[in-house]
């Protein structure tokens, strides 16, 4: 296997790819700049049911997804032998950032456990070492849109995904800081124009300009990350 290679753990496969089948990371899936498989968990319960959920330990609302189920799932699409990261899309998971997604772009892959229902048993996560992943600081009703999250921000990072490769060096997290305001043509808009010095054809001022407000704004709507910038003006 070549390239990078996503594998989905999913009891919802249809899912996938979803917004990957378009624009630049569909293209990019039709040209063969990466790969994906969405592979459905039930295919490896061993009941006349298809059951991949029982009852939590201990009582409680909500089922928890089996850890002998998923197990065999997992060593079916990740065997020894394969070194891609594992991944279980869970609200309790570490952060998802800029810097781990350039980590995920230059390997060979992934394989993405999607979580439903309470969750999965602390067992699997631990006897197949998941890292645990959360876009974000709330609920969702399942692991799949998260992994449709990460996957997109990984593959716009992949070598001839985007038409100028340079586009994403300046964009928002890249140097710690929120991206800074954008403006085309008309001239005029609404009463509003286009700054000054974005058309002086300065390019030194020009540069000066898009670091102040990206500071400004990342100062004003991000202060978690401006504490990180040391006083830097």
């Amino acid at each position: 296997m070549s390239g990078f290679h996503a594998s989905v753990l999913t009891l919802y496969p249809e899912m996938f790819p979803g917004a990957l089948g378009l624009s630049l990371a569909g293209k990019a899936l039709q040209d063969g700049k990466w790969s994906l498989d969405a592979v459905q968990i039930r295919d490896f319960a061993n009941d006349r049911h298809r059951s991949v959920d029982d009852t939590p330990a201990g009582g409680g609302a909500g089922m928890v997804m089996r850890a002998d189920v998923l197990a065999r799932a997992i060593d079916h699409v990740a065997p020894p032998h394969d070194n891609r990261p594992r991944l279980l899309m869970s609200p309790r998971g570490k952060p998802l950032t800029q810097a781990r997604v350039r980590e995920l772009a230059v390997g060979p892959g992934a394989t993405i456990l999607c979580g439903r229902f309470e969750g999965v048993d602390q067992r699997i996560i631990e006897a197949r070492e998941l890292e645990e992943v959360s876009i974000g600081d709330y609920i969702l009703s399942g692991g799949e849109p998260a992994a449709l999250v990460l996957l997109d921000a990984v593959v716009r990072l992949l070598p001839g995904v985007m038409g100028n490769d340079i586009s994403g060096d300046e964009e928002s997290f890249e140097g710690g800081l929120l991206e800074h305001p954008h403006y085309t043509r008309p001239q005029e808009f609404e009463g509003r124009a286009i700054p000054d010095v974005l058309v002086s054809g300065n390019h030194a001022r020009i540069a000066e300009w898009r670091r102040q407000k990206a500071l400004e704004l990342t100062r004003a709507r991000r202060p978690d990350l401006a504490s990180g910038l040391n006083g830097k003006d």
